[in-house]
């Protein structure tokens, strides 16, 4: 993993119905999007969707395992208090 990065644990629900964070399972991030998993659309969904959350650029974020699994590695570009943001808003997050 380059410097500057975090990696996130993301378990991801396709076609749920809404695009949100439910919280954080066993320090992996639970979220779901309304976009069925075709064609990349709900890697994709959850790529802005994090982006929103984080209040970071998508291009900021990336897929780094998991592109045809539930179970996702995401790494976000790390500013000084990105890791303090995370742990503040999903306590238990694996970061």
């Amino acid at each position: 993993m380059p410097a500057g990065e975090l990696r996130i644990a993301v378990r991801l629900t396709p076609r749920g119905g809404a695009d949100r964070v439910d919280g954080v399972v066993d320090g992996a991030l639970r979220v779901r999007v309304a976009a069925a998993p075709a064609d990349g659309a709900a890697n994709e969904a959850l790529l802005r969707l994090l982006g929103r959350e984080l209040d970071i650029p998508r291009s900021g974020i990336r897929l780094v395992a998991g592109h045809a699994a539930r179970a996702k590695v995401v790494t976000v570009a790390a500013t000084a208090d990105l890791r303090r943001r995370l742990l503040e808003r999903w306590p238990g997050l694996a970061v």
